[in-house]
């Protein structure tokens, strides 16, 4: 395993991290988890390097957060980097531009559901607490500026980052310029590359570090999706993955297979490019399994992509706009 700097905050934190959404289950979830499998998956991540976990309370409710409290107990002399994520008041993902801060992030449900993440990771302090929805209009409201110095001096947090919605790696600049702000997620991956553009170039000038999700593109990256892929009822991915967002990216996928290398996987090529960016701290991609841990961390080996498959996987780039489906 490879290490990288998380921007001012001077952690090394593991070049692969481990994204504990699909392990939540529950509603707004993924269909499958299983908690056993989760742990075993876990451990094993920790054991090939992997240093920097990320969940939410959002996860199945808290069931995200208290799996890692019980790595936490399990390895108390291990250095682990953790972050979760405070949930929008309204419960809704994303948020837009008409929502106000008072709606979505007051300063008592800031602090009820950092005090409920503590519980749930049974820690006296957390390492990195996200909002999980942001908005740039609210980046100078002293209000969640006082929420987050009070936490910081009481000693419940230790730094503090926002998590961008999907597809709009413009709508946190500003906040990060207040100087506040210590990491930012955002997505990143083959076909959405935009945040090259404007984003990664202010986090380095402010040694903001940078939180790379959703690497597979949701699982279209993976290049096991046909257009007509479904999956159990309640599943979060039949109401990503509707009838005309498969039509549009099935047969890109289909195009990218064609320059897989003998030598990868396609869900391989798709982390290395990301990492192929020096930018990027951590990429956290899901994962509920021990083979899905193994394949992933094999990843990071410091070797990068080739020049020529690293311009050609340029031209794949798919600027897309949010819509209803695209939470």
């Amino acid at each position: 395993m490879e290490y990288r700097t998380l921007g001012r905050l001077g952690w090394k934190v593991s070049e692969i991290g481990y994204g504990m959404w699909g392990m939540g289950g529950g509603e707004t979830g993924w269909t499958g988890a299983n908690n056993q499998q989760s742990i075993i998956a876990l451990n094993e991540a920790l054991s090939l390097g992997c240093n920097f976990f990320d969940t939410a309370w959002s996860y199945g409710r808290g069931n995200s957060e208290s799996l890692l409290g019980e790595l936490l107990r399990q390895h108390p002399d291990r250095e682990i980097h953790y972050a979760t994520k405070i949930p929008p008041k309204n419960m809704v993902w994303p948020s837009t531009r008409q929502c106000l801060l008072e709606d979505i992030f007051p300063p008592d449900h800031i602090r009820e559901y950092t005090e409920k993440s503590l519980k749930n990771l049974d820690v006296s302090c957390i390492d990195l607490i996200q909002f999980h929805v942001w908005e740039d209009a609210w980046a100078h409201d002293e209000r969640w500026h006082k929420t987050i110095e009070d936490l910081k001096q009481e000693g419940l947090i230790n730094a503090v980052g926002i998590s961008l919605n999907t597809w709009e790696p413009w709508n946190g600049m500003e906040t990060l310029r207040t100087g506040l702000v210590d990491t930012v997620q955002v997505i990143y991956n083959i076909f959405e590359q935009s945040p090259e553009a404007e984003l990664f170039p202010l986090c380095e000038q402010l040694n903001i570090g940078v939180i790379v999700r959703v690497p597979f593109d949701e699982g279209t990256l993976t290049g096991t999706l046909t257009e007509q892929s479904t999956w159990p009822e309640g599943d979060w991915r039949n109401t990503f993955f509707v009838p005309e967002h498969l039509k549009e990216c099935v047969p890109r996928a289909e195009a990218l297979k064609k320059i897989v290398p003998t030598t990868m996987t396609m869900p391989e090529m798709a982390l290395r490019f990301i990492l192929n960016n020096p930018t990027v701290c951590t990429v956290i991609p899901g994962m509920r399994t021990v083979d899905h841990v193994r394949n992933n961390i094999k990843t990071s080996d410091g070797i990068k992509l080739m020049d020529e498959l690293a311009a050609e996987l340029v031209k794949h780039r798919w600027d897309r706009e949010p819509t209803w489906w695209s939470q």
